[in-house]
């Protein structure tokens, strides 16, 4: 859990950006990593914990 959470600075970015990712592959999304899962929720989690994907910050 630190893992990911040291990938997105908070609980909170970690969760919308697991969320949104599993719409994605909920939705056809090819999938980023090798997983054993078929839940769209853990693998999303996969690939912020292997920094397949992360947040992009708007700039000011």
């Amino acid at each position: 859990m630190e893992n990911l959470l040291d990938k997105t600075g908070s609980v909170y970015k970690l969760v919308i950006l697991a969320s949104k990712r599993a719409l994605e592959l909920n939705e056809g999304s090819p999938k980023l990593v090798e997983s054993d899962s078929k839940k769209v929720s853990i693998i999303a989690l996969e690939e912020i914990r292997n920094g397949k994907i992360s947040i992009k910050e708007k700039k000011k």
